[in-house]
């Protein structure tokens, strides 16, 4: 065979291998809006609308398929010809937070909600399921998604100004990827931003086990302008249009802060990859609020708030509960004690779910100094209630929660079991029949305790779900 024809043989082969040599470039990420409403006992669904949103994918291409078990909601997307599973992921909602609110059983509302997925090239169901009272599933929902159809919304969102990449660690594709969303910076206040985002995620890698995975996040930082400083604060008489719509008093607590505007949100923040979303408001007065899959958020100037956003941010990564029940609840309390899907408190004080994590020889339930605690903090929460209602300023809510600090950490941080892992009476907004894992947390005190130990291997295996290590 002469030079010619060797030379022609190989070009043609090359040809031929190249579509097995070249990577399939990252889908597109298509975005379902639908409505759930509904009341306390009843729901019902309608789809709104599908979106072709502007960036690649961002999720790990090698884990579409959740196995977390986590979430009062779950989505699998099947193929609509073969129904092979293609992904899923479980979540938490507003509507589904709502329910379990007194005014779920007065009327009806509806709520925005969506699912993110990257976008298949053929026709799929989506199949919507809630958690049953036996941790078991039900299907609630499903809806045919034809991605290519001519409705499918391609158009460019309204701009979110430049990205900031505030940590970058590698390919969206192999890295957990968390934006920080301003809500009521005007466009004046973008230094402000930057730096109080800057500020908040250096607090979130200072703390274990963010800090032993640092190089598994992306951070990336986006700042729609506001007209005005500031959020909507409806107990006090204050509305504001922001472009987030982010505001206080959500579900009547003053403290919890959302956005109601679901379109808006997923619009803004699809101009960065992201698997994980905090809204960060420009406001002094304490708040925050977080949700599993949807977002988390925190009010930038409070002396609180690097606590805050590492506390909320379990709630939205890893579907962290409340492990405090002595502050007053936004959800109806007192019902019957099934286990919680939520990874880090139980019904079951000798069988936790973290049992391989239990400290050698601990009684189970553990004791601890529980009526003396509870003794404290309702005389603290007491006079939190009088603060907010005669409208005092922040400082004086700051200068009670540094006594409040100071007392737990002595009680907390001397007691027979401190630091140890057992089942500790007192979680998930209830005194009697819930338990967590340690005496203290992050999810349970403002204290400088850091994470207990069901927290911490919850947290990281979410973060193995989207990194490749």
């Amino acid at each position: 065979m002469n030079t010619t024809i060797k030379l022609w043989t190989l070009a043609t082969a090359l040809l031929v291998a190249a579509p097995l040599l070249l990577a399939a470039p990252p889908a597109r990420t298509l975005r379902v809006d639908y409505v759930h409403q509904g009341t306390a006992s009843t729901e019902s669904f309608g789809l709104d609308r599908v979106v072709l949103e502007p960036l690649p994918w961002p999720g790990n291409p090698a884990r579409p398929v959740d196995d977390s078990n986590l979430g009062k909601f779950k989505f699998e997307v099947r193929n609509a010809k073969t129904q092979d599973l293609i992904y899923s992921r479980g979540f938490a909602s507003i509507f589904g937070e709502w329910q379990d609110t007194p005014e779920a059983a007065k009327r009806s509302r509806a709520f925005s909600e969506s699912f993110r997925l990257p976008k298949p090239d053929a026709p799929v169901d989506i199949h919507l399921f809630r958690r049953a009272a036996d941790s078991g599933w039900k299907e609630i929902w499903t809806v045919n998604i034809d991605p290519n159809a001519q409705d499918v919304d391609s158009s460019a969102p309204p701009s979110a100004g430049e990205r900031v990449a505030i940590l970058k660690s590698g390919d969206p594709a192999s890295k957990v990827d968390f934006l920080i969303l301003g809500d009521g910076y005007t466009a004046a206040e973008r230094p402000k931003f930057i730096k109080d985002a800057k500020r908040l995620a250096a607090r979130l890698f200072a703390v274990p086990p963010y800090r032993e995975h640092r190089g598994d996040f992306n951070v990336w930082g986006l700042c729609p302008p506001a007209k005005e400083s500031g959020i909507s604060r409806p107990s006090t008489g204050i509305h504001k249009r922001t472009p987030i719509g982010a505001t206080y008093d959500a579900f009547g607590a003053e403290r919890y802060v959302l956005t109601f505007d679901n379109r808006a949100f997923r619009d803004f923040a699809s101009q960065a990859p992201y698997d994980f979303v905090e809204i960060l408001v420009n406001s002094r007065t304490y708040g925050g609020g977080g949700i599993h899959q949807l977002y988390s958020t925190v009010a930038s100037d409070n002396a609180f708030s690097p606590y805050i956003f590492v506390h909320e941010f379990g709630h939205h990564l890893a579907g962290l509960a409340d492990e405090y029940y002595t502050s007053d609840a936004v959800l109806e309390t007192g019902k019957p004690r099934t286990e919680p899907w939520e990874p880090n408190v139980t019904a079951n004080p000798t069988h936790p779910k973290w049992s391989p994590l239990l400290s050698p020889g601990i009684e189970l339930p553990t004791p601890w100094k529980k009526a003396e605690f509870e003794s404290f903090s309702h005389g603290i929460q007491a006079e939190r209630r009088a603060i907010r209602a005669a409208n005092k300023p922040e400082k004086v809510m700051e200068d009670l929660f540094r006594r409040e600090f100071e007392h737990e950490t002595r009680l907390l941080g001397t007691d027979a079991h401190s630091g140890k892992v057992g089942a500790f009476e007192g979680a998930n907004y209830e005194a009697t029949g819930y338990y967590r894992s340690q005496e203290d947390c992050i999810m349970f005190t403002r204290d400088e305790v850091g994470f207990c130990a069901a927290c911490r291997k919850a947290i990281e295996g979410v973060i193995g779900q989207y990194s490749k290590r």
